[in-house]
């Protein structure tokens, strides 16, 4: 998932945010300063409901971002590639950039988030009774007590057994453990996940008909989700299954356009085939290293009169917006980088030999089986 904006890093794992979080967070605001805290306080000064409601909103991002740092720091400990934790309008999601190793690897991993969210459950549902016991002030045990419920629910909610929520990696993995393979466990996971959707997009269409509440929205939202989110395991554990251990070297394109990072723009397209089929010129510096990539849909963009002076790396993608892999890496732990960003420069010991987009790795699945199509584009 893409980050709008990135917060640092927390044990060398990226973090960031999605847009869509602001969305969540407004809605979390305005229920805690109009609902929560007003009925534990009614009579608080006007801003004072609103300071409360920021502060109880971002300790949940909060508590979300611990819920998927756990499962980041697990997936490492097990050796699998973290590529980064991103928060967004459903909660959040801990981005790996391979599968576990093991049944008790995914076992592990799966079972740690919950578990994290419960026992902030549990310590803010201790803090909010401490409080009340030394006669805090009843907004500020209000909103503890609110954290403590929400962690609850988030805990209970990921638990459900269908994928993508961790319970149904922890569904995965005993099945994994008991049938011995990993890819049928996978696809079962993935049903109960579309059917876990498909009853929450009616339970909330029922809500929305009888009560004429929009709340039951939410509940659509989250069952169309799930079902996408589902399809989507479904369909990357299939290419797993195809592609098996081949490397990105097997797939990746060795003959390609290429400029320097200070070339003008004419001087880069200078002849170069500009057919629909040619459509990149990947940047690379003098010592042989990625910079960026620059497509030939928005060079052409640039006026004749102009691109002489236009450096190219101006219009290019800068290098921290294009996925770059190694060359020995699986060609299956990439595919989703791909599929996202459309194409990524590979490298060898940092020297940018090759360039892979999503029509080779689906020929590569097609070599394997010629039923297998495209994977999905860039979202």
């Amino acid at each position: 998932m893409k980050q709008n904006l990135r917060l640092g890093t927390v044990a060398g794992i990226r973090i960031g945010v999605h847009w869509s979080v602001l969305v969540i967070m407004a809605l979390l605001v305005q229920v805690l300063a109009l609902t929560v805290v007003p009925m534990a306080a009614p009579r608080l000064p006007g801003v004072v409901p609103w300071l409360l409601g920021v502060a109880g909103a971002v300790v949940f991002l909060l508590s979300l971002l611990a819920h998927e740092l756990a499962h980041a720091l697990v997936a490492r400990s097990f050796g699998m590639r973290v590529e980064q934790v991103t928060l967004w309008l459903l909660g959040g999601v801990a981005e790996l950039g391979q599968e576990p190793p093991s049944a008790r690897a995914d076992l592990l991993t799966a079972g740690v988030g919950p578990a994290v969210s419960a026992l902030l459950g549990a310590g803010f549902g201790g803090l909010a009774a401490g409080l009340g016991a030394l006669h805090a002030p009843a907004g500020v045990v209000a909103v503890c007590a609110w954290l403590a419920g929400i962690n609850l629910l988030v805990a209970a909610f990921n638990l459900l057994p269908g994928a993508p929520l961790d319970g149904g990696r922890v569904l995965r993995a005993a099945l994994w453990h008991w049938r011995g393979d990993r890819y049928r466990a996978a696809a079962t996971a993935a049903t109960v996940g579309r059917a876990i959707g498909l009853g929450l997009i009616f339970l909330g269409l029922s809500q929305v008909l009888i009560t004429r509440s929009l709340a039951g929205l939410w509940l659509t939202v989250v069952g169309w989700f799930l079902i996408s989110a589902a399809a989507a395991e479904a369909a990357t554990d299939r290419y797993r299954a195809l592609l098996g251990q081949a490397p990105v070297s097997a797939a990746m394109h060795t003959r390609f356009a290429c400029a320097g990072p200070h070339a003008s723009v004419a001087e880069a397209v200078a002849g170069i085939d500009m057919s629909p089929g040619n459509r990149f010129i990947a940047l690379r510096t003098p010592e042989g290293r990625p910079a960026g990539l620059a497509r030939l849909a928005d060079l052409a963009r640039v006026p004749e009169s102009a691109r002489a002076g236009t450096p190219v790396s101006r219009v290019a993608a800068p290098l921290a917006t294009v996925p770059v892999v190694e060359a020995s890496r699986p060609l299956a732990d990439v595919a989703h980088l791909v599929a996202r960003a459309g194409t990524a420069l590979v490298v060898d010991h940092e020297q940018l030999v090759g360039v892979l987009d999503a029509n080779d790795i689906a020929c590569a699945a097609a070599r394997r089986d010629p039923r297998a199509g495209l994977p999905d584009g860039p979202h």
